[in-house]
């Protein structure tokens, strides 16, 4: 069809063209964060030390003298097999956002192993790299997010100009041996395009949700879905009267367990004022998590959110980050999630090779047919 051979076409190639450069540096630079749990920092300090772990409150403790003055204790992450180290987040209740402190606590001796600014370490620049374009407030994550949207026009303009007519599938979806140069790059852009586009379009719209949180969740809400994020406090103010004495964090973390039995603990959320209510995560690392929402005044769960209750959509919306990082979805769709960020760099290769040969083409017929009509080539 013109329409399919011509617009379409032009916007792939465009976009394609001029902005590969970037959405190769965001695809690799997602591949590599497929793997941010077993490149984490705290793994450079060593294990654990044998034995029982101490409370939580003592390893808060333990971490507070690493942290300067005006630092205040945000997040607990509780070691999540045995052997791994304990990380206690510090936070400027008056700059939210990156920064902070991160330290590193063995869970047993309550040693403190390492620290780490927030936002600081390789790891972490490969993230804002990916995420943020290199920046540090809200619009980094916007950009990010509009190249995403690019990813997504790519794809499904993609898998467009590359859907077989009839009798021709095999070609359009396999790689011939026998073919060499410009035959040969088609054939490797569209057939590695055509098996890959769904994940490659999943994990770009993904990617844009989280880009657009308030947005695509207003928008959600509109139709009825919850917002399940865990950094979304339910219950807003709760009551700090004279009188009344606060569980701590050890409290806290019984009440939400005994509230979800079986389920692992993943992290302590602290509130920075006192009229806020606490949030705990549990759940096995690579699982969806259920949140509970702590009261330590009426030292009760004025909330749970657990995943077994959860519609469809609702899954579906709570589960965007596991979809774009493969954290929660098992080693199959990891092992996607990294293959997918592989390929916008695959496709700017490809796709820039096989314009230079078709240029080169289009020359040397040009040449022929000067020669052929009695004019000298060059």
């Amino acid at each position: 069809m013109a329409w399919r051979e011509t617009f379409l076409r032009r916007i792939h190639l465009c976009l394609g063209a001029f902005l590969s450069l970037p959405l190769a540096m965001i695809g690799l630079t997602g591949s590599l964060l497929v793997f941010e749990p077993e490149l984490s920092p705290s793994r450079g300090f060593g294990p654990a030390s044998d034995g029982q772990s101490q409370s939580f409150t003592s390893m808060v403790e333990a971490a507070r003298g690493s942290a300067r003055e005006g630092l205040k204790p945000s997040l607990v992450v509780a070691p999540a097999t045995q052997g791994d180290l304990a990380e206690i987040r510090f936070s400027d209740p008056a700059r939210p956002g990156p920064g902070g402190l991160q330290v590193f606590v063995d869970p047993v001796s309550l040693d403190v192993r390492g620290t780490q600014q927030g936002g600081d370490g390789w790891l972490r620049t490969m993230f804002f790299w990916h995420a943020n374009m290199m920046m540090r407030d809200r619009s980094g994550r916007e950009i990010g997010g509009w190249f995403g949207v690019v990813m997504c026009v790519l794809a499904v303009t993609g898998i467009i100009m590359q859907w077989p007519k009839r009798r021709r599938w095999r070609q359009a979806v396999t790689i011939s041996g026998k073919s060499r140069g410009y035959r040969l790059l088609r054939e490797v852009h569209g057939a590695i395009g055509f098996w890959s586009w769904l994940v490659l379009l999943i994990v770009s719209f993904s990617g844009v949700w989280l880009s657009f949180p308030q947005a695509f969740n207003g928008w959600a809400a509109s139709m009825g879905v919850r917002d399940l994020r865990p950094g979304i406090a339910a219950g807003g103010k709760i009551a700090t009267g004279e009188g009344l004495t606060p569980l701590n964090a050890d409290g806290v973390a019984a009440l939400a367990m005994n509230a979800a039995p079986g389920k692992p603990l993943r992290g302590i959320s602290i509130p920075a004022r006192a009229d806020q209510p606490y949030r705990v995560t549990l759940g096995e690392p690579h699982s969806l998590a259920t949140v509970a929402v702590v009261d330590p005044y009426a030292q009760r769960v004025t909330e749970l959110r657990d995943p077994a209750t959860y519609s469809l959509a609702e899954r579906i919306v709570a589960s965007m980050h596991a979809i774009h990082d493969g954290s929660g979805l098992g080693v199959w769709w990891r092992a996607l999630v990294f293959f997918s960020g592989l390929l916008p760099a695959l496709f700017a290769v490809s796709g820039i090779l096989m314009w230079i040969g078709k240029y080169k083409n289009r020359r040397r017929m040009t040449r022929g047919r000067l020669n052929v009509a009695g004019v000298p080539g060059e």
